[in-house]
């Protein structure tokens, strides 16, 4: 599910701008992991699959025998970008902490995510679904599920402010956080297009300080 990037891709992105391999990765493993870092940084439609075995390191005959197609990788990278990020969900569930600082420390994580990666890439599922949902129909199932397991994550926090009475909205939880994240998806463009992050900023203070106080 997509919750926002794992540290792992915020590692990447801050020191060499590469995927962090594993020792001795196989060639399909350097192909999802070249095809993430080109389709996040450039978009599907503008990267080619001999972009993605170039920087795979890997020649360009071997892509068919681990994909059907490039629309087969774009699949599979959006479901490894989903499993990387949600690694920062793991502060969702660090019951020592009360359930409106969780979400407060979760924001700063995306936040912190964008800044560092001075805006450019911003979200792929957000990335995808503006470029592929009507083009690829397996991609935009995958959204669907990823969309739908990370709003999941984010209710059960929220109803659990609700019942401790840290929120007092009273919309359905669900319902909320399908919001806070439609919400995220349009503060991400907005910065990415100023290239600040008085948009994110301005995000976590109204989801926050209005809608969840």
């Amino acid at each position: 599910m997509g919750c926002g990037p794992s540290q792992i891709m915020l590692d990447y992105f801050k020191t060499t701008g590469h995927i962090t391999h594993m020792a001795k990765p196989n060639v399909k493993q350097q192909l999802v992991a070249a095809g993430l870092d080109l389709l996040h940084s450039k978009g599907f439609n503008a990267t080619s699959v001999q972009d993605i075995t170039e920087a795979a390191g890997v020649p360009k005959g071997s892509f068919y025998n681990h994909f059907a197609s490039k629309e087969t990788l774009g699949v599979e990278v959006l479901e490894r970008y989903a499993e990387e990020a949600g690694g920062y969900c793991a502060v969702l569930d660090d019951h020592a902490l009360p359930p409106k600082e969780r979400l407060r420390q979760y924001f700063d994580l995306l936040i912190g995510f964008n800044t560092a990666t001075d805006y450019n890439r911003g979200c792929m599922m957000g990335n995808f679904s503006a470029e592929l949902s009507a083009q690829i129909p397996a991609v935009r199932e995958s959204l669907r599920r990823n969309f739908d397991g990370w709003a999941e994550r984010l209710a059960a926090v929220i109803a659990e402010a609700q019942r401790d009475g840290s929120v007092a909205a009273t919309q359905p939880a669900l319902e909320l956080a399908h919001f806070i994240i439609d919400a995220w998806q349009g503060a991400v463009l907005h910065a990415k297009a100023e290239h600040n992050r008085a948009p994110l900023d301005r995000y976590a203070d109204m989801v926050l300080n209005r809608i969840l106080l």
